[in-house]
């Protein structure tokens, strides 16, 4: 069973193409051929192995062998299991008198301790045959063992039925990495970023460029992460994204442009973000929303897992509009029904006063959802649970999406299946608002993508009179109610882009003044996308939370349990930035999140 999802990972690697794949590009001085062939992975080069534990069977017969890896469980100190990352290899313990020296060491050791052994491959005896196990029909006759590592008493068992609480499991993040089910996810979220690769540059002629990770503040947008500098006063700013560098990549004539980009945004205690993070960042130039579309769905299905069933493209598209007015929330689960209705009409007459206060104010409405079948599966408690969830909720302007998704849990909660796990229902949700009322202050706006965001073709005559009425070329991509990607068609008119930032966000455009210039210097027109790779690898495998897909991730509040980040700095390694910490008072203390204990000041 433990090495069958390796099998799976490299049956997509050993695959022959059918033929090599190249891509061309020539200019009159020189030309630039890349090619690329799969070919069966050597996962025992370089190393003192001669296998892997996961890849040994009945056609490796007498063969001598030399195997490293951990030892996971011992029997009778007669047999022991030895593992590696490709899967599992029982082990026969010498038992004779000149093999007492091997004897001593494998039954001496540990579970856990890391062990070289060779030896023979041989037949396990009738009647102890394992078909459960990949390797089940052979073992290994040892001849020789080392010791490589002693293991020290675990904090728990590296078993993944064990249960273990998620702030152990970071706590020792090195050991929880051991389980079959952390080894699964990172390796296939390499080898699904592989084919993103192979079918960008090799396919479609995409350059990997590396953007820089010390930036400048941007206005608008989540809150960045601020790294100070030697210059008094000074301080960089960790980038959101890479979404200027992309576009000057642009301006420099680059044509196509991908990064599996780091990106960080100091969001504060969220249970589905962390504050660093990975995209999958693309820009194109003289491109349209259909182009990029067309791009993002191909990149999909060649690089989608082959026991996960195919991808079936194009995707459907869905306004923005039509998502908040049928399913509450501009990311709906489409998996299942349940809809929102209108049905104000039928209480244009009605007499009860709740439903005629509603209708009489400014764009009242009355709404509602059928739950097909909801009175043979909901109890009392359960319709009591609704009103509640309805009435704590009943300020929010998306009400009606959560009630459905909350029906939805209840449903499931008593056996009707709804949002089959197994089925990936992907949709664009598309003609965005190009901006939003703020929150703070609904008399001024901002932009509901980011500033970048060019508008409607269509509405741009709006764009002076009434900006909020105006469309934008911003594009979601959703998996079964979660948003994994973003992107727009960019402005790439100077004075159109000067307009937006000055006039419509009142931004200070001299944080942008370097690319309000870029663009007049004969910029192409240019849109993109970025896909967040740790929400779409957590939907593939189906992991309870993004945490459980990234190698070393934070924990809830943004903290590493490992390492105890972030940690203090002595004021003498503060003093050539320029920074004091001034501690918050004890009421500050209680006020503000644990996320920023201090402040600074320069």
């Amino acid at each position: 069973m433990f090495s069958c999802w390796l099998s799976q990972l490299c049956r997509g690697l050993s695959t022959p193409t059918r033929r090599t794949t190249q891509l061309i590009w020539s200019s009159a001085s020189r030309s630039l051929v890349l090619s690329s062939q799969r070919r069966i992975p050597e996962l025992s080069s370089f190393v003192a192995r001669t296998n892997t534990c996961g890849e040994l069977r009945s056609s490796h017969l007498g063969q001598e062998v030399t195997l490293c890896g951990w030892i996971q469980f011992r029997r009778q100190n007669i047999f022991l299991v030895l593992r590696d990352f490709h899967g599992l290899v029982q082990v026969v313990i010498p038992q004779d008198e000149p093999a007492a020296s091997v004897k001593k060491i494998l039954c001496e050791a540990p579970m856990e301790s890391v062990v070289q052994v060779s030896g023979t491959v041989i037949s396990r005896p009738p009647g102890q045959k394992n078909p459960k196990m990949p390797t089940g029909e052979i073992e290994i006759k040892v001849k020789t063992a080392k010791l490589l590592n002693s293991c020290k008493k675990l904090p728990f068992e590296i078993k993944d039925f064990m249960k273990k609480t998620e702030a152990l499991r970071l706590q020792y993040r090195y050991l929880d990495l051991r389980s079959v089910q952390m080894q699964y996810n990172l390796r296939l979220r390499s080898q699904m970023v592989m084919k993103m690769r192979e079918y960008l540059c090799n396919l479609h002629g995409f350059v990997d460029v590396e953007t820089p990770t010390l930036f400048k503040r941007t206005p608008g947008g989540a809150k960045e992460f601020v790294i100070p500098s030697r210059e008094p006063g000074k301080f960089y700013s960790l980038p959101q994204s890479p979404q200027q560098f992309k576009q000057l990549l642009m301006v420099g004539g680059l044509d196509r442009y991908f990064q599996v980009a780091r990106c960080y945004r100091d969001e504060g205690s969220r249970p589905d973000r962390q504050p660093e993070f990975t995209q999958i960042d693309i820009e194109m130039s003289f491109v349209d929303q259909t182009g990029v579309q067309s791009l993002i769905e191909g990149l999909l299905q060649y690089s989608w897992p082959s026991d996960k069933g195919p991808v079936v493209v194009p995707f459907p598209s869905m306004p923005f509009a039509e998502a908040l007015a049928s399913y509450g929330t501009d990311k709906p689960d489409t998996r299942f029904g349940m809809k929102i209705v209108d049905i104000s009409d039928m209480f244009r007459n009605t007499e009860v006063g709740f439903l005629q206060d509603a209708l009489s104010k400014p764009q009242g409405t009355v709404k509602a959802i059928c739950i097909r079948k909801g009175a043979k599966y909901l109890k009392r408690k359960d319709i009591e649970s609704i009103r509640k969830f309805a009435a704590d909720h009943f300020n929010e302007c998306s009400l009606m999406g959560k009630l459905r998704l909350e029906c939805a849990d209840l449903l499931e909660a008593r056996g009707v299946v709804l949002r089959d796990p197994a089925l990936f229902s992907f949709l664009w949700v598309v003609d965005f608002p190009l901006f939003l009322p703020k929150e703070e202050n609904p008399q001024e706006l901002e932009s509901a993508h980011h500033p970048f965001t060019a508008p409607h073709p269509s509405d741009i005559h709006l764009l002076y009179t009434e900006p909020h009425k105006v469309r934008s070329q911003h594009y979601d991509l959703v998996l079964n109610g979660n948003e994994i990607g973003g992107g727009s068609i960019r402005i790439h008119n100077s004075e159109l882009q000067h307009y937006v930032l000055a006039t419509v966000l009142k931004e200070d455009v001299k944080l942008l003044s370097h690319l309000l210039q870029a663009l007049d210097y004969g910029a192409p027109p240019h849109g993109g996308i970025a896909l967040g790779l740790d929400r779409l690898m957590c939907l593939v495998t189906g992991a309870p939370s993004i945490r459980d897909v990234i190698a070393f991730p934070k924990s809830f509040r943004g903290h590493d349990l490992m390492s105890n980040a972030p940690d203090s700095i002595p004021p003498e390694e503060l003093k050539p930035y320029h920074i004091q910490v001034s501690w918050p008072t004890d009421a500050e203390t209680e006020k503000s999140s644990s996320n920023h204990p201090c402040r600074s000041e320069s």
